[in-house]
């Protein structure tokens, strides 16, 4: 049921959700700008400078778009080949007290281009897998360095429309460093310390064995001399029972990369289990602090929108735009699981308590709605629930989230530059709609910015839909499932939705270990994130050497409650109706065979 604590909660979230947009929008604004002071100036100032001499940098030398972007594919290139090299490498580096050996050549590039594209989607288990220096050194790196690139691409666009008949748009190493020297460091110390607090571990221990009260029997695959799986004469493993009495306690330095995975919105666990593990969401407050934290920069990059264009009413109808959108999803997923299934509510079976399959019963529906509705918007993709066990609107709403491009407040920068497409597109439209020629603060929206717009929304589509049909028709994709009928076309196109839309979460029942589908997720998590931020930076280019159109009778007004309702239907129609048919195979089927036969997949 939607109980009251629910509703005191939402209202909670969300007043100081508002609350914090403008002082840490104030604070991106002296971060993102060379010359800015920040209270931290006295203590960083001279490591800035230090880093600009050591790299051999000109801070005060900025860049065209094109300039701009090559820094940025160069750097995000040399950090995959950095941590493949170390994931394949592990078993020779210090800190792996578990003695774990490296991961296969595919496994290692899905990881390499997961981590360094934000998307931080996992095939493997992290405590089964990972050394403490993988972990810190080759995953924590880019938790840092891909969530400081969306804030740099978002800040360079946002010049670009800042600005008039000007070649360039910022530096981008000099926005690199000064993110995470003066914003993501100093905040993610402070937040390790609370998460510590809460009850997260942070050590270098090996890890703990305890003997259980009960013992149990589990089935695994039965290997031969050489570690490889038994195959019987039809190619299926030979699963062995074994009897289990003692358990593994996990331990590591987990509560610094748990701030960074939440604050960057990258969302790789350290743990398997992700943020329904009690080391890494400890209480209720720790739960309610990381929900609040993935939209925390988003949020405050509308402020910043606003304060550089000089308009900030245009950034808080963003803000208002983003708010109405997460409200609806939330609002959806949180009835659906609320409601639970009709058959089962019928017999008296989860009257009371709704659907709490797949749920941490210290956390409950509504949190766990909360939760997958936040992490799917932003591009974060940590979970405290298993979106898999959600009902088949409960599950549409955060893969519909990841389908729109993650624009309700979103990725760490990658929000803010995503729904800025949109803005464009809104502009366009309506200009078409009442005959004006489109303008955008000051600035005509000519053939070249709608092309380049309309090629950053398609090359999201085409990925999307042009990976899922693909493995929805072949067998390495039909192999890693775990259900059938529409229930497996999720799983399927979840995945490649939520890599081409680099989230990282998953409907757990696919195996995505598998080499194919290693490669091919890999694939939509490059294209998704470098594909789409080239036509933003060319965009961004594009708008800065326009000169400004001072406002007269047949300016589009873009700060106004129209313009919210024009946006939000923009997002919408373009961003939605594109996956409708497949999502009418999927969870909007599976919806109707639940209510009507009972029957589940």
């Amino acid at each position: 049921m939607m109980d009251i604590y629910g509703w005191i909660q939402l209202a909670l979230f969300i007043g100081l959700l508002a609350l914090l947009t403008k002082p840490v929008g104030l604070y991106l604004v002296r971060v993102l700008d060379p010359t800015g002071k920040t209270f931290l100036d006295v203590i960083l100032k001279p490591l800035e400078r230090f880093i600009y001499r050591a790299l051999g940098l000109d801070p005060e030398k900025e860049q065209g778009w094109k300039g701009y972007t090559v820094s940025l594919l160069l750097f995000s290139l040399m950090g995959l080949l950095f941590t493949f090299a170390i994931l394949r490498l592990q078993h020779l580096l210090p800190l792996n007290p578990q003695g774990f050996g490296p991961m296969s050549s595919d496994l290692a590039f899905n990881t390499a281009a997961s981590f360094t594209t934000n998307t931080n989607w996992q095939s493997y288990g992290g405590e089964s897998t990972l050394s403490y220096f993988s972990q810190m050194v080759g995953l924590t790196f880019h938790n840092f360095a891909s969530a400081a690139t969306g804030i740099a691409v978002a800040a360079a666009l946002v010049r670009g429309i800042a600005r008039q008949t000007a070649k360039t748009l910022g530096n981008f190493w000099v926005d690199l460093v000064r993110v995470n020297l003066y914003l993501l460091l100093p905040l993610c110390l402070i937040y390790a310390v609370f998460l510590v607090s809460q009850g997260a571990i942070q050590n270098f221990k090996a890890y703990d064995t305890a003997s259980l009260v009960e013992s149990y029997t589990v089935q695994e695959p039965k290997q031969d001399a050489t570690g490889t799986s038994v195959k019987d004469q039809t190619g299926k493993t030979v699963m062995v029972e074994k009897k289990m009495e003692t358990q593994t306690i996990a331990q590591g330095p987990l509560a610094s990369q748990a701030a960074i995975k939440m604050l960057g919105t990258n969302g790789g666990g350290f743990m398997n289990a992700n943020a329904a593990h009690p080391y890494e969401n400890p209480t209720p407050l720790a739960n309610f602090i990381q929900i609040l934290s993935i939209f925390l920069i988003p949020s405050a990059l509308t402020w910043y929108l606003g304060h550089q264009v000089g308009n900030q009413r245009h950034g808080w109808v963003v803000w208002g735009a983003m708010a109405f959108l997460f409200l609806a999803g939330v609002m959806v997923c949180w009835w659906a699981e609320a409601v639970g299934n009709p058959h089962l509510t019928a017999l008296g079976l989860d009257q009371l308590s709704g659907n709490m399959e797949g749920k941490e019963v210290r956390f409950g529906i509504f949190n766990s709605a909360l939760f997958a509705t936040v992490t799917t918007d932003a591009s974060c993709g940590a979970v405290n629930a298993m979106h898999d066990s959600f009902t088949p609107l409960g599950g549409l709403i955060p893969l519909l989230n990841i389908q729109l491009g993650e624009v309700v407040f979103g990725g760490v920068g990658a929000g803010l530059y995503g729904m800025l497409i949109f803005v464009v597109l809104t502009v366009f439209l309506s200009g078409l709609m009442i005959g004006r020629t489109p303008e955008y603060l000051g600035k005509k929206i000519e053939a070249y910015d709608v092309k380049v717009s309309v090629l950053a929304v398609l090359i999201l589509c085409v990925s999307i839909l042009g990976f899922a049909a693909w493995g929805a028709v072949s067998a390495w994709g039909i192999a890693g499932l775990n259900n059938t009928g529409p229930h497996g076309l999720s799983e399927i196109l979840y995945a490649y939705s939520s890599a081409t839309g680099n989230n990282g979460s998953a409907f757990a029942g696919l195996n995505a270990n598998t080499p194919w589908l290693n490669t091919t997720l890999a694939l939509a998590m490059l294209i998704g994130r470098f594909f789409f931020i080239i036509p933003v930076m060319a965009l961004a280019g594009n708008l800065a050497k326009k000169k400004l159109v001072p406002p007269h009778t047949g300016s589009f007004p873009v700060s106004g409650l129209t313009f919210l309702i024009l946006l939000v239907g923009t997002v919408l129609i373009v961003g939605a109706l594109t996956f409708l048919p497949a999502l009418a195979l999927g969870p909007i089927v599976e919806h109707f065979i639940m209510t009507g036969s009972g029957r589940l997949f």
